[in-house]
């Protein structure tokens, strides 16, 4: 058995806490002290808010630039039975987003209906025969979520044909914002919305707000929508942070109560415990399910998933889903292997920027909705940006991740008089160009990421948040369930005991590269899990020093406590 070398880390302690804030917080615990202080909280009120993940005090949607043209003209499309269409993407906040629109305007008597685009015919966004087909369909108005901030074309051409536009979005802005009846997007630099990190559907959740704000009785209850919303954040990387943290942790509410035969359906064939999903959960099992529609197939069976009111039809869209699912892993896998062969010439010294075009021959065609995947993983085995795209028939499709070191889309924005469209935010973007430009948009991207990242050591920093002996790890797995929703923007406690002696390693998983142990301090022993660092086999010190995080292990009905190792090194203590 052969394993992988051992990736270089940087251990990180976080920097200790100020007396002041000590202060502050002394009703806490000292290293939930340290915690919320991470976290840059240093006062009780901050401290109750994030804790109980309550709702902002100011979340009033009116507040948002372009919400008072949005819900004025939405309010008469209803009035006059005009039909809707809501227009989303089809990754999972885009289908959540669009679930969310459809729900809550047929609640308040609406004729609406979805439009969720072909990734493979279509592409990303609003494109032109859409709006005309939906035009010409009887549709006067055109709500988009998720989309439409880069296309100012597009909105042109549905001005040129009088159909009215309103572009909700929250993927970064452009030099100019398009010229739609109404614009939505907390990321305009005119915009005052307290709040500027929400998701898609989080800004579909801030319009059915201001509709219902003046209406009684409400005809519906925001728990009807919130776990589309929890869906659609955790799953579009949005930050857990402020009032992205009140939805997801209201919402993951709801998901654990589900009502929606869909959402049954997919905790279900997902194998999941309902009752005990968490943002995790949704992270790594729920969303990629419901985007796996959209990467290989028709986002609009996400939707219907999300909508279906019959449990056999829900259990049928949710099997079709899982078994996309497995197709999308093993897409993933074979591209992730082309795209490396390409991209890191030498693993041993990997240049600052992975980059590699596939054509269609070589991707068997239809990989386009796995590239992003492709680059996340190229990413977190290399730790530097990477960018994978499909080389088609006329269009070349990529999608890039990055590093902290690197703001993705401003590496684009460099490119931009290269694509037909592109889009984005800071750690992920996307992009359409024609062929023929590939080579050049490579050495380009090479030339801008090698300036930003001159001098910088890439090496994947591990943030420790604090010290903790075994004995306390009981009582924080307890403690902790507090700091959930864990996250993008709100990450995993992460702690480090020192000196403690491994017992008992054994390799685990299908192909043996996973490790399970425990860790003795002398009078107590805790077990643990650390993926793929079966590598310690071969020489496992007697004492290590250990980076980690707490879960729960659920084998055969029963709970325990378990450390999951980020790191080990052999003990300096």
């Amino acid at each position: 058995m052969t394993f992988p070398d051992r990736p270089a880390k940087r251990w990180l302690p976080a920097p200790p806490i100020t007396p002041e804030a000590d202060r502050a917080l002394s009703a806490h615990h000292p290293v939930i002290r340290q915690l919320l202080f991470n976290r840059n909280i240093d006062n009780a009120a901050d401290a109750q808010k994030y804790l109980n993940a309550e709702p902002p005090d100011d979340d009033d949607p009116m507040q948002l630039a372009g919400m008072g043209e949005a819900v004025e003209r939405i309010e008469r499309a209803i009035a006059q039975c005009e039909p809707i269409a809501i227009y989303g993407d089809y990754d999972t906040d885009g289908v959540t987003a669009t679930a969310l629109m459809v729900q809550v305007l047929s609640a308040l008597g609406a004729d609406v209906r979805p439009y969720i685009p072909n990734r493979f015919d279509e592409g990303y966004g609003l494109n032109n025969d859409a709006l005309t087909q939906l035009k010409d369909g009887g549709v006067g108005l055109v709500i988009t979520v998720d989309c439409g901030i880069r296309s100012p074309m597009e909105a042109d051409h549905a001005r040129g044909i009088g159909l009215d536009l309103i572009i909700s979005d929250h993927h970064t802005v452009g030099d100019d914002l398009p010229r739609a009846l109404a614009v939505i997007n907390p990321k305009r630099a005119d915009d005052s919305y307290p709040y500027r990190d929400l998701a898609g559907v989080g800004l579909a959740y801030k319009i059915a707000q201001a509709l219902m704000r003046k209406r009684e009785p409400q005809p519906m209850n925001r728990s009807d929508v919130l776990d589309l919303v929890a869906l659609g954040t955790v799953s579009d990387l949005a930050p857990l942070t402020g009032e992205n943290r009140f939805f997801v942790r209201k919402g993951l509410a709801v998901i654990n109560k589900a009502k929606r035969e869909g959402l049954k359906a997919l905790i279900q064939t997902s194998r999941l415990k309902p009752g005990a999903i968490d943002a995790g959960n949704i992270g790594f099992s729920l969303g990629p399910r419901l985007n796996a529609a959209g990467r290989l197939k028709l986002g609009l069976a996400a939707y219907e998933l999300l909508i279906a009111a019959d449990a056999s039809k829900a259990n049928e869209l949710a099997g079709q889903l899982e078994g996309w699912n497995q197709e999308r892993q093993k897409r993933t896998k074979e591209i992730v292997v082309k795209a490396r062969q390409k991209a890191v010439p030498n693993e041993a010294d990997p240049p600052p920027l992975l980059f590699a075009a596939l054509t269609v021959a070589e991707s068997e065609a239809n990989f386009e909705g796995v590239v992003g995947l492709a680059a996340a993983r190229l990413v977190e085995e290399f730790y530097r940006p990477a960018v994978v795209a499909i080389v088609g028939k006329d269009k070349t499709r990529g999608s890039a991740r990055s590093i902290g070191d690197l703001i993705m889309i401003d590496a684009l924005t460099e490119c931009k008089d290269l694509f037909e469209r592109y889009g984005g935010h800071a750690m992920a973007a996307g992009f359409t160009l024609a062929n023929g430009h590939t080579e050049e948009l490579a050495y380009r991207l090479h030339q801008y990421v090698a300036e930003k990242l001159a001098g910088k050591e890439l090496k994947r920093d591990l943030k420790i948040d604090a010290k903790i002996e075994l004995k306390d790890i009981p009582e924080f797995a307890q403690i902790l369930k507090q700091f959930e929703p864990c996250g993008y923007g709100n990450l995993t406690p992460v702690f480090a005991v020192y000196g403690v002696e491994p017992k008992n390693p054994k390799p685990i998983g299908a192909d043996g590269t996973h490790l399970r142990l425990a860790f003795s301090d002398g009078e107590r022993s805790v077990n643990a899990v650390a993926f793929k660092q079966a590598y310690w086999l071969k020489d496992m010190p007697k004492r290590v020093d250990v980076v980690f995080t707490l879960g729960i292990d659920e084998w055969q009905g029963k709970s325990r406590v378990q450390m999951n190792v980020k790191d080990m090194r052999r003990s300096i203590a």
